[in-house]
């Protein structure tokens, strides 16, 4: 798990105030993760610089897979340089990235049974797919962003957010086919139903009870919507944030331009006011942010 995220800076700018307020800043979002500054020492080298980060062509799957390849060895410290300057929120938008290597909880997902139930979660994902990866780290991204939406979150809507998309390993595993739907929301809409039952069926397997896996399946197969019911709309929340803040990068380039103009405009569409704000938090490449402007004109 992430620990610790150390920030190098040039030993010119980060004065000790503008460290200060992105440290509160940081603390409120992340209140596990201890955060340090230092003034890049001789032979420090960062896993990420901000120059690069920016780049259009920066390579956001190498990247996670280095830390998911350092999370593999148990806790870790994530060393990043800021070359941007006192008023840069680059620390923020890094931790929105890997956040799925936090191990925020609450009251509800301490204990055996939630354990017991990650633990099946993760069995049922081959990490060598590159998509099944991919749609393994989005299910603990959307996990981690509705704890930070409501530190009170229930045990279903956690575990509701961890098996949303997991009708994708029946369908979606070695090749996408979301974009060849005639109708994307009748599609949509069948991969969610189809999800709550193999998620009543999973947890069924994992020992959780009749209620709660009744509630997860419910909220798992109607999700695709937008709705009155508090959860629902958290989670579809939870999902757009998610989509923006690791996914979006990974959709454009391998849907192209047209199909992703079409997914920013749906995920916006199922976003609150709140959750729409956010995104002025989250890193957008050029092409993904030009695409959410035109859309929130």
């Amino acid at each position: 798990m992430l620990e610790q995220l150390t920030v190098l800076y040039p030993r010119e700018q980060w004065q000790e105030q503008a460290r200060g307020k992105l440290s509160a800043w940081l603390a409120a979002e992340f209140p596990s993760i201890f955060v340090g500054f230092d003034s890049a020492p001789a032979g420090a080298s960062a896993a990420l610089v901000a120059s690069e980060w920016d780049r259009p062509d920066f390579d956001t799957w190498r990247f996670d897979c280095d830390v998911d390849e350092m999370a593999s060895k148990d806790a870790f410290t994530l060393l990043i340089a800021d070359d941007r300057g006192e008023q840069s929120q680059f620390p923020l938008e890094v931790l929105n990235r890997v956040q799925r290597h936090i191990d925020r909880r609450n009251r509800h997902s301490q204990g055996q049974l939630f354990d017991r139930v990650l633990r099946r979660h993760r069995k049922l994902h081959d990490l060598s797919k590159p998509l099944v990866r991919a749609d393994y780290n989005h299910a603990l991204d959307v996990w981690q962003w509705v704890l930070r939406l409501d530190a009170n979150a229930s045990a279903a809507l956690q575990l509701a957010a961890l098996f949303h998309d997991v009708e994708r390993l029946a369908s979606e595993a070695d090749e996408r086919v979301e974009h060849l739907a005639a109708d994307y929301q009748s599609f949509k809409d069948a991969h969610a139903r189809r999800g709550g039952e193999i998620t009543a069926s999973v947890l069924a397997e994992a020992g959780v009870p009749e209620a709660m896996r009744s509630r997860v399946a419910e909220l798992v197969a109607i999700h695709e919507h937008q709705s009155d019911d508090a959860e629902v709309a958290l989670l579809n929340d939870a999902d757009a944030l998610s989509f923006f803040s690791l996914n979006s990068n990974g959709y454009a380039d391998y849907f192209g331009p047209e199909q992703t103009r079409k997914k920013v405009a749906y995920t916006l569409n199922r976003m609150r006011g709140g959750a729409r704000k956010r995104l002025d938090t989250i890193h957008l490449r050029s092409d993904v942010a030009q695409a959410v402007a035109a859309e929130r004109a």
